[in-house]
């Protein structure tokens, strides 16, 4: 019988299909699939591999018949190349405070468990951290990894006390003045570019942040520090779009400006995560990187 191999999320070469027969998780797989020896191995030691909605973890695996198997055959890449202990700013017994470089992810994803910058650290450091929050793939700077789960479990407290100050320094395609309160509420979507209006509608997510400075440019740009008083995904950046004042290199939200200052990224944006406020250990932990990109 011919194995049905169906395509969904095909623009990420998402396959789903069922085994034909019992046999060897990589037998199957290389058979159904027609992949060679190193093209299996290479999406095995990515995480791309699922069975049974899980991720695959020993290739030799005994899978009987009719197991669901999905794979992310074209799993997306991020350069990781890096002396990643140059990038830590801080570290003890309970957090880390790490320098993201734009272009890699703060974490593991569906289809890659290697290529970005918490694993990265991982291997640095050869200790287990934990997300406490998170930062987009084209964002540089500041983020916090957990080492204990008093520590997360505490710092995600805060997040949602609102009472951790995270500043961000941004350039931006504007030259007209910016608001000093900025309110909009954002659509609900898995999707991106995210939507956001002055006008509230039901189902939407509220979002605020504070425009702290504001430094007019030459070139028709302006330096502006953001405090983030809400974190929704891509919300600094759909709402200084929605401002008419994208992010240099921030194409998907309208941006004409280019942004390349990190070589090897192939997404950034001139946006970076300069300064992070939270409480531990009965006193405010602050930490902050130069304003000026």
């Amino acid at each position: 019988m011919e194995t049905i191999v169906s395509s969904q999320g095909f623009e990420y070469g998402v396959k789903h299909f069922f085994a034909p027969h019992k046999g060897r998780a990589i037998d199957i797989i290389q058979s159904v699939l027609n992949l060679s020896d190193s093209e299996f191995m290479d999406l095995f030691k990515l995480g791309a591999i699922y069975t049974k909605q899980q991720r695959l973890t020993e290739f030799n695996l005994m899978l009987a018949e009719n197991t669901m198997i999905r794979i992310h055959t074209k799993p997306r890449r991020y350069f990781c190349d890096y002396d990643w202990e140059k990038f830590i700013v801080f570290q003890n017994d309970d957090f880390l405070i790490l320098n993201k470089p734009a272009g890699v992810p703060s974490h593991p994803s569906v289809d890659n468990i290697i290529e970005n910058s918490l694993t990265q650290t991982e291997y640095a450091t050869g200790e287990k951290l934990h997300i406490s929050h998170r930062l987009d793939t084209t964002t540089e700077g500041l983020i916090v990894y957990g080492k204990t789960k008093d520590f997360v479990k505490s710092f995600n407290q805060q997040i949602q006390n609102h009472t951790i100050e995270k500043n961000y320094v941004a350039l931006c395609e504007t030259d007209h003045e910016l608001p000093k309160k900025v309110i909009h509420y954002m659509e609900q979507s898995p999707r991106a570019p995210k939507k956001v209006s002055a006008i509230f509608s039901e189902n939407s997510d509220f979002c605020e942040l504070e425009i702290l400075e504001q430094k007019k440019m030459d070139t028709d740009l302006s330096w502006v520090k953001i405090n983030l008083l809400t974190g929704r995904t891509h919300q600094i950046r759909a709402q200084m779009s929605e401002l008419k004042a994208p992010l240099c290199g921030d194409v998907l939200y309208g941006a004409r400006t280019p942004w390349d200052k990190n070589k090897n990224a192939t997404q950034q944006i001139a946006l970076r995560s300069q300064l992070i406020d939270f409480f531990w250990n009965d006193q405010r932990q602050r930490f902050e990187l130069p304003e000026q990109f």
